[in-house]
């Protein structure tokens, strides 16, 4: 029974770090975006090759219903139109699952998917899971039609985010 125990923690800890360590060197602006399928917050799969052809805001968040991912929710609510009219798509991603994701979305009016990672496996590919697994970091990263990373936000500010992310979409399209 001990073997068993024993075993099952280093397969664990295997596991653990094989997909920490899938990501080795950080994401770089130019290289194509991390693929992903995840379920939103009404159980409909979202993968990247879905948005071939627009630009995709995919921002992480570290929790629902916190005072500053409410506020960075919030912000890309209120400039939903600006972005759309850019043609961008806006995505959140955190570890909640999606039943917490539909409560977090319907209690503040969230009109784009929140995608439940709750393994936090895309996370992981975009260096964006905190060290101990279970939360995300405050990462957006704007991806262009081919599937390229366009623009990273590292510790994205709650407040400016959505902000910043309309500025640079005006001048990467030239707008």
């Amino acid at each position: 029974m001990r073997i068993l125990s024993i075993l099952a923690t280093l397969m664990a800890m295997v596991l653990f770090l094989g997909s920490h360590a899938a990501r080795a060197e950080p994401l770089k602006v130019g290289q194509p975006a991390p693929d992903f399928s995840l379920p939103d917050q009404n159980d409909k799969t979202h993968k990247l090759a879905d948005y071939r052809g627009k630009w995709l805001v995919l921002y992480f968040y570290v929790k629902d219903d916190t005072p500053g991912c409410t506020e960075q929710a919030c912000k890309f609510r209120d400039d939903i139109h600006q972005l759309t009219d850019l043609g961008a798509q806006v995505l959140g991603v955190s570890v909640d699952d999606s039943a917490s994701h539909a409560n977090f979305a319907r209690k503040y009016n969230l009109p784009f998917p929140l995608l439940a990672d709750s393994k936090g496996g895309t996370a992981a590919r975009y260096d964006s899971l905190r060290g101990d697994g279970g939360m995300a970091k405050r990462n957006t990263f704007l991806i262009d039609p081919q599937g390229r990373i366009a623009k990273i936000y590292l510790s994205a500010s709650t407040s400016r985010n959505s902000a910043e992310v309309i500025e640079d979409l005006k001048r990467l399209k030239g707008s």
